[in-house]
């Protein structure tokens, strides 16, 4: 449902020229992070389900690992980006096709990936290198960094430093950059005269806004609180929730919350009923 929900969203946004903009060139590429982030860990997932053999190689392990750690970090600094996109159409709007050129959108779609793929190297090459003899058993349903840190027989501080600030970093910069563009969308919203193009001024940002508030809250949840014990019960909700509902609730966000899409999608089923 997750892969075809956001394939949806990608053939309409190429298939509609009308959707040739940049904020949903972003969009279709949240799509495509949103199919290999969850494809990284819920297929073994299903697997470990259905079947008695739950193993993983160590190198699997640490493959998944860098995998779902640079995408989910990638889909931080591209929310953000996103957050700038609304923020530049908004509050600049004369000036929005300058600065959102396609050129420049493929920079930074460039950069979300490039921090994400750093942030991710940094964090598992850090965890590969560390003793591993307490046991062998994942007490999650994924190589997550905490879940794996616990299996070591050295002091894991060190890592969960790097991983409060490097990743810190990346989440906590990506969300705060979010929240500085929507404080700005909000005083530029409020200062519009005219009353009818205060509700559309809010919607464009309101189906990205609610995205943002439960991708943010579950991360830094999980991965910025590690410190304050939360529980491997808790550990476990907050990455089904991030891993696995949020890939699978973005289309639903954004289709039915935003008109163009909806439009899209019903020129898209004439042609092919046609």
């Amino acid at each position: 449902m997750t892969v075809m929900g956001n394939l949806l969203i990608i053939f309409v946004i190429r298939s509609d020229t009308l959707l040739h903009k940049s904020m949903y060139y972003f969009l279709a590429n949240l799509s495509v992070l949103e199919i290999f982030y969850t494809t990284t860990i819920t297929p073994n997932t299903l697997r470990n389900f259905l079947t008695e053999d739950r193993s993983i190689s160590f190198v699997g392990c640490f493959t998944q690992m860098f995998f779902f750690v640079a995408l989910g970090g990638s889909e931080c600094v591209l929310l953000s980006v996103m957050a700038y996109d609304r923020y530049i159409a908004i509050c600049k709007p004369l000036l929005y096709s300058n600065y959102m050129n396609s050129s420049y959108c493929f920079q930074l779609l460039l950069l979300s990936y490039f921090v994400g793929s750093v942030n991710s190297l940094v964090h598992t090459v850090c965890a590969s290198v560390l003793p591993y003899c307490k046991t062998h058993q994942v007490d999650h349903f994924f190589c997550d960094i905490p879940a794996v840190l616990k299996l070591s027989c050295r002091d894991t501080y060190p890592n969960e430093l790097v991983s409060l600030l490097v990743g810190g970093f990346v989440v906590i910069g990506s969300f705060v950059l979010t929240l500085v563009s929507y404080i700005c969308i909000l005083r530029a919203a409020l200062n519009i005269q005219n009353m009818s193009r205060k509700p559309k001024a809010f919607s464009t940002c309101g189906s990205h806004l609610l995205v943002v508030t439960l991708y943010f809250g579950t991360i830094i949840s999980t991965y910025m609180l590690a410190g304050f014990n939360i529980s491997t019960e808790q550990n476990r909700v907050l990455s089904v929730a991030y891993g696995i509902i949020t890939p699978l609730m973005n289309p639903l966000i954004y289709s039915f919350r935003n008109a163009d899409i909806l439009k899209a999608i019903r020129k898209t089923m004439v042609k092919i009923n046609a």
